[in-house]
């Protein structure tokens, strides 16, 4: 067995595709991902050309395998029209490979939508959603920056389902500026009541170079944070919502096919400005990121990709492990060989002693719940 990270003992990985549009109406004062506010109309025959530009350049890295899932974010994607998607995804298919099966997800603004928008995603092959409620509180959603308001995301959920999405997620925060334990439980409460699938319930954090970081707001204290995570996540798991990962619940079945890609250290081709990747290769575990300014990405001339770097064979079980004990039902032993060709005699001493003091269970790579509480200080013994 050959102790060369990517080598023989490395199986190659299922690959996914992330899409990133990097446009928005306006940037939310929490945000520090990609997204840059819009100043007249999107470019959309410019960025579809240069998106395929993009992939004809990284069809190298992708041979004969095929695509499992795919996730279009931002920015704010449901600002694209059905056409630029319906184009998009007929060349995408001229080029590559689908799964019959393929999840595809879109990313959509409840503000950006109007009627029969949901049914040209859907013509254009998009079977999964991701909708960007954050609360049903009209005044949270103000603190916020939103652009749509309660009634609007009623109206969004309702168009989607409509339109015969039956597999989308609603994307709600909880920790916001004023917000209670019986505000986030009437969140809670209102989503479950549109039955959706799939729930992405994550913490409001203030990240660096965003508006709320160099002014923020007045969050809830910790016990608070505390109440309304505790009371959230038994609300969920009584309503029959499994916490697969740290922020993400689903019904049996319906887990978003694309995290779990992710957080089982899967590989994923990245097109558009500012998408990061990964592909496993021969001899080596790459990650790369793509131009970042949509001016630069839709003007460049030749390759978009704007660095990459080889994982460091000593860095591969950390990078492994911070994706796979993400998940709260972790992974098997065998997975640490197959995604990242190294033997799992690597970790072997380190796994054993974890597990003597109860952070890890027996014959696994699965957190404990007192392992879940001290992620972090398990995790730096790989450092």
């Amino acid at each position: 067995m050959s102790d060369t990270p990517g080598g023989p003992a490395a199986q190659l990985p299922p690959l996914s595709l992330y899409l990133h549009m990097p446009w928005c109406v306006r940037k939310c004062p929490y945000c520090d991902f990609n997204s840059h506010a819009l100043s007249g109309e999107i470019p959309e025959n410019e960025y579809l050309r240069a998106l395929l530009e993009d992939l004809d350049q990284d069809l190298p890295l992708v041979q004969l395998r095929s695509i499992q899932t795919v996730f279009i974010g931002g920015g704010t994607p449901s600002l694209m029209s059905a056409e630029f998607y319906q184009r998009l995804f007929q060349d995408l298919r001229q080029r590559l490979d689908f799964a019959t099966d393929a999840e595809i997800t879109l990313e959509a603004n409840p503000g950006t939508l109007e009627q029969g928008r949901f049914e040209g995603f859907r013509g254009a092959g998009i079977n999964r959603l991701s909708l960007g409620i954050q609360s049903f509180n009209a005044d949270h959603l103000q603190v916020l920056g939103r652009i749509h308001d309660d009634q609007a995301a009623r109206r969004a959920i309702d168009a989607a389902k409509r339109a015969g999405f039956d597999n989308f997620n609603l994307d709600l925060m909880h920790g916001l500026p004023g917000q209670t334990p019986e505000h986030a439980l009437a969140d809670l409460r209102e989503a479950l009541s549109w039955q959706p699938p799939h729930l992405s319930w994550y913490q409001l954090t203030l990240e660096p170079n965003t508006e709320f970081y160099s002014r923020p707001p007045a969050l809830p204290d910790d016990d608070r944070l505390w109440q309304i995570y505790r009371q959230g996540g038994d609300y969920l798991r009584n309503h029959g919502y499994h916490d697969y990962e740290v922020s993400a619940w689903s019904k049996p079945g319906m887990a978003s096919r694309h995290n779990l890609n992710y957080w089982t250290f899967g590989d994923y081709l990245a097109l558009g400005a500012g998408a990061h990747g990964k592909i496993t290769r021969p001899g080596s575990v790459v990650r790369y990121w793509k131009t970042r300014q949509p001016a630069a990405y839709l003007n460049r001339i030749g390759s978009r990709t704007a660095g990459s770097e080889a994982i460091a064979p000593e860095d591969l079980p950390l990078e492994f492990l911070m994706n796979a004990l993400r998940l709260n039902d972790g992974v098997s032993e065998s997975l640490f060989t197959e995604r990242t060709g190294l033997p799992l005699a690597t970790v072997a001493v380190k796994l054993e002693q974890l597990r003597k003091e109860k952070l890890l269970v027996p014959d696994r790579i699965q957190a404990t719940d007192l392992g879940q509480r001290y992620l972090n200080s398990l995790l730096e013994r790989f450092l």
